[in-house]
């Protein structure tokens, strides 16, 4: 009985562990990377809470349309109070039956307040000649959030770029350590067969003190390219937010490269990306959205010179001041007019202009750098798309090369150097097209960015 409670249990542990042990085996792809990057990225959370800030300052600029509203209260006990004394005869004598009779007859004195004041009111305030600078404003503010925009979308295709520098570098050194492994069991080989070699009298300690001096450099090589691993793996880590010991990374598909006369055709025509850059690369915008910004900057200040004039309604309540009405509904204009900002403003738009102009200059110099760029990219792409055929093929051969060497070895035909030698061969030829790939990604994806894409 207790046998057949024990298989049950031990399977559905089995099966609750399957899918965590899966997960922490199944290797990292490079699409998966860039995904996690572009959720996990703290640099590009940043960009998008600065979206959110300057969408929320488009609205707080927009509430400044509307009536101004101020509620104010206060209370206060009066001490002394203050009093209206009319003293006797003030207004004269009254003759009556022969007598005259003091106006007033006696001095009077009536009390100006209480002790006890209190007043309460609310205020609106609708301007009326700042409408234009305030839509002005708020038309600054949404430039600003389409500033944020285009930096954000800049900052994104800069993380896939930096995932995909990582993971093609984190491939690329395992195979170089392929390589180095390779080369050094093969000097190693070497040199057993050379110290075999000095036991029998056939040859001298130079031969050996080499071999020697060659299997140290490779294990510094090979140290040096463990490092860069560790410095890479690091760097995925920090970009992805994994927080993974080890990570294992799946192999990248080939680069599909189309025939020699049809590769231009393949990579797109050099006037069709200049010309989409033109228009909408993040660069060019953002350097264009700047000069426009400063443009209404400068109306906004142009604006400032109008005098400030508004309607005000608004209803006071008080009780304590005699003289004053308990309850005071009102209504009426208001003007403040600075004269002394009328003199400084005419600075501030002077240095607005200076910005503006400042701006014209990096919008042109933005352009010009932009259309070299994408000539460049565009010819480093077409250059690169060549350099992974020929580097396709000299893996294709040395992986040729290594099947027959290991057909010979089945056969004692050849020696284990033979093949060491052949698949350190084939690991630096392996090497030799991810960092080919890697050199075309980057110049495609480059090319993509400059033309907005």
């Amino acid at each position: 009985m207790k046998t057949k409670l024990i298989f049950p249990i031990l399977t559905l542990c089995a099966a609750a562990l399957a899918p965590a042990y899966a997960q922490q085996a199944q290797p990292l792809t490079l699409e998966q990377a860039v995904e996690m990057a572009l959720q996990n990225n703290h640099l590009l959370n940043v960009r998008k809470l600065q979206v959110a800030e300057k969408e929320a300052k488009v609205a707080e600029d927009a509430i400044k349309r509307y009536p101004v509203a101020s509620v104010s209260s206060s209370y206060q006990y009066n001490a002394n109070l203050g009093q209206l004394v009319i003293e006797q005869g003030s207004f004269g004598a009254l003759p009556l039956g022969g007598t005259s009779i003091a106006l007033p007859n006696e001095e009077k004195t009536f009390p100006l307040g209480k002790h006890h004041n209190f007043n309460a009111g609310v205020t609106l305030y609708q301007p009326i000649t700042q409408l234009g600078k305030i839509k002005t404003g708020i038309e600054v503010a949404k430039t600003d959030v389409e500033l944020a925009r285009h930096e954000q979308s800049r900052a994104s295709l800069q993380i896939r770029q930096a995932i995909e520098k990582v993971y093609y570098g984190l491939l690329i050194t395992q195979k170089q350590q392929d390589e180095a492994n390779a080369k050094i069991k093969l000097a190693q080989m070497r040199l057993y067969d050379v110290e075999s070699a000095l036991l029998s009298g056939k040859t001298i300690d130079v031969n050996k003190a080499g071999l020697q001096a060659n299997i140290a450099d490779e294990e510094q090589n090979l140290l040096k390219l463990r490092i860069q691993t560790e410095d890479y793996t690091a760097d995925l880590k920090q970009l992805t937010g994994i927080d993974a010991d080890s990570i294992t990374l799946a192999p990248v598909a080939g680069i599909a490269i189309p025939p020699a006369a049809a590769a231009a055709t393949a990579v797109g025509s050099l006037d069709s990306y200049l010309t989409n850059a033109a228009t909408t690369n993040y660069d060019i915008k953002i350097a264009s959205l700047t000069e426009i910004k400063t443009q209404k900057a400068i109306r906004a200040a142009e604006q400032s010179n109008r005098p400030d004039i508004g309607l005000v309604a608004g209803y006071s309540y008080q009780t304590g001041n005699l003289l004053f009405p308990n309850n005071n509904p009102f209504v009426g204009a208001q003007l403040k007019w600075n004269i002394q900002d009328l003199v400084s403003n005419k600075q501030v738009i002077r240095q607005r202009h200076f910005l503006s102009q400042q701006a014209r200059e990096n919008l042109i110099n933005t352009q010009n750098q932009v259309k070299n760029d994408v000539s460049k990219t565009h010819r480093k792409l077409t250059q690169a798309t060549a350099l992974i055929a020929v580097a396709e093929k000299a893996v294709k051969y040395r992986a040729e090369e290594l099947k027959v060497q290991s057909d010979k070895q089945a056969s004692g035909l050849n020696l284990e150097a033979d093949i060491l030698n052949t698949r350190s061969l084939l690991a630096k030829a392996e090497a030799d097209l991810l960092a080919a790939q890697l050199n075309y990604r980057l110049a495609y994806s480059d090319l993509q960015r400059l033309a907005g894409e």
